[in-house]
């Protein structure tokens, strides 16, 4: 038995909806999967709406999961939510307050973007989001891909939306201890998002004293040293180890199809003990 516990859909910034990525993962023979979009339950709300929470329905298990972004000046840290409640009130309204401001900040960066001289259209960046909740930089990058100003998503975000760039605007974050008291409060288990592209290892050790459930060990860009530091890390400190692909069903970014970076199904029973 076989696991992914990091995916996304359309719903934030995957390719696929969240009834491909079933289906996909299915025909891959995962028997546990967790849909981990960007700041939004929505994947989990659709899903079960049509049913596909029925066991009865599915030869795979979906684990109702979430991807926080924190608010940290010079690092980029994630935390994965894992079990949660989706329903939960304060979950709720907490992604609410961020849907809201991802609207206004990519209104901003369109405008910066116009002012810069770079014609795209706000309509245009929504349209290209379609049903996504998290509308944000990769939206407008591909804007204006589509306007011939860059070749790839990746240029664009280098030349004007990477942090600090000429059109780059922050966004409304929690702090990672307001992540994880979040994330416990709605019955979730925390994990740190793939901890080796922190770049440094003392934030860690600050998040795991700070409450984190557990460490996303294995990771497509985790090499086997760091999959192998982390591991012990985990251990020593007697943590849950979880991984997943961060699947996004992007052509040229591994992995591009479910199944192909899986882990074993014994850590979901782990994690959520």
């Amino acid at each position: 038995m076989i696991a992914d516990l990091h995916i996304h859909t359309n719903i934030s910034d995957g390719r696929l909806s969240p009834q491909e990525v079933v289906r996909q993962a299915e025909g891959a023979g995962l028997s546990y999967i967790a849909i981990t979009d960007h700041d939004t339950i929505d994947a989990h709300l659709l899903l079960r709406t049509e049913g596909y929470f029925n066991p009865d329905a599915l030869n795979l298990s979906i684990i109702p999961g979430i991807e926080f972004s924190t608010d940290l000046p010079r690092h980029e840290v994630h935390i994965l939510g894992y079990f949660i409640d989706i329903d939960n009130a304060k979950l709720k309204d907490q992604l609410d307050i961020v849907l809201n401001d991802r609207l206004r900040r990519s209104q901003i960066m369109v405008d910066k973007l116009n002012n810069l001289g770079y014609s795209i259209d706000y309509d245009r960046v929504l349209a290209i989001a379609g049903q996504a909740a998290a509308i944000g930089r990769p939206h407008i990058a591909k804007a204006l891909v589509e306007n011939g100003y860059f070749k790839t998503v990746s240029e664009a975000f280098d030349a004007v939306l990477a942090k600090n760039g000429p059109a780059y605007v922050p966004h409304y974050k929690l702090t990672p201890e307001q992540v994880i008291k979040l994330i416990k409060q709605a019955g979730g288990v925390a994990i740190l998002a793939h901890p080796g592209l922190i770049g440094d290892d003392t934030l860690v050790h600050h998040l795991i004293t700070a409450g984190i459930h557990g460490l996303e060990v294995y990771h497509p860009e985790h090499d086997q040293l760091m999959s192998s530091k982390y591991l012990a890390i985990a251990k020593k400190y007697n943590l849950k180890i979880t991984g997943g692909s961060d699947f996004h069903a992007i052509p040229g970014r591994y992995p591009e199809k479910l199944g192909v970076f899986t882990v074993s199904a014994a850590l979901v029973d782990a994690l959520s003990m």
